[in-house]
């Protein structure tokens, strides 16, 4: 689901589960005045077209000009370090995918070889909240906790949890397609901060979602439909009644609802990031339609 949720933006497509995760370039760490860019804590393929950052200027007028410095030099070098150290987990994972390859000539066992460093990034992403809700970047918290969260699902309560699944090709799809978006999205972000974003980076971040996003909704979406017989069959995480709270839950039918629910979204967040890539690499003025 990771790209799906992460989708309001972005470069990078790999994964519904990722997926909402706003293009254009990102906002700048809440509260300096300065305009060095800053960065969307957003899943990979989901950004908000930011602001510039400030979520309330009136309060921002009645803060100390030395307080609101040392938040903004404060958010800036975290940021910074948060995003360096994303490439590097990043850039890890995917060497190990390829060595793996490269060595095996196969794609089983790659999930298990890799899954303890995708399992702690990926986990380490629910940062990205936090930054939301103490306010050193301007995206909603809701829209951060959506995407991060659909990621968190393919991981943990998906692949993790249904090992029989662990050898399919479907998988391979959105961990390359999850990969390659991440390693752009975090390194474009690192690259802002230090105000210094090389052409091809933005280029990247503006293209590769084209083939990438497509690519992780439909490993992501071919993963869950593997899994369906496995939950059907074993109940996990299903809640039966009678019981003493008189509630129930089908997490196999409710893994159908996920999967329905790409239809929707899908052609909307990928449109959106279309016309998002029109604005940032062709400097087109997008008028978009209230709700």
């Amino acid at each position: 689901m990771g790209r799906l949720t992460e989708a309001a933006a972005a470069a990078g497509g790999g994964g519904g589960a990722s997926a909402a995760r706003s293009a254009g370039p990102p906002p700048a760490p809440l509260p300096p005045a300065s305009t060095s860019p800053g960065c969307t804590a957003t899943m990979a393929s989901s950004e908000e077209d930011g602001t510039n950052g400030g979520a309330s200027e009136a309060g921002e007028e009645k803060e100390a000009p030395g307080r609101r410095r040392r938040l903004g030099l404060l958010a800036t070098v975290w940021l910074t370090f948060y995003n360096i150290a994303m490439t590097a987990g990043w850039l890890v994972l995917a060497i190990a995918m390829v060595r793996f390859y490269m060595e095996k000539g196969t794609h089983k066992g790659l999930y298990k070889s890799i899954q303890k460093t995708l399992k702690f990034f990926q986990t380490f992403a629910l940062l990205e909240i936090v930054h939301c809700l103490i306010g050193i970047v301007p995206t909603s918290v809701i829209v951060a906790g959506v995407q991060v969260s659909s990621r968190i699902f393919m991981v943990w309560l998906i692949t993790h949890s249904i090992k029989p699944i662990q050898n399919e090709e479907s998988v391979v799809l959105f961990l390359v397609a999850w990969t390659v978006t991440e390693i752009t999205r975090y390194s474009f972000y690192t690259f802002s901060l230090l105000d210094h974003l090389p052409y091809f980076i933005k280029w990247a971040r503006y293209n590769f979602f084209i083939i990438l996003y497509p690519v992780g909704v439909v490993g992501e979406l071919l993963t869950i439909y593997a899994a369906l017989p496995y939950v059907k069959k074993t109940g996990m995480f299903s809640i039966r009644l009678p019981n003493k709270y008189n509630v129930s839950f089908d997490y196999y039918y409710f893994l159908l609802i996920t999967m329905a629910s790409y239809i929707p979204l899908f052609p909307q967040l990928y449109f959106h990031m279309l016309r998002q890539r029109r604005k940032v690499l062709h400097g087109e003025v997008i008028v978009e339609k209230d709700d």
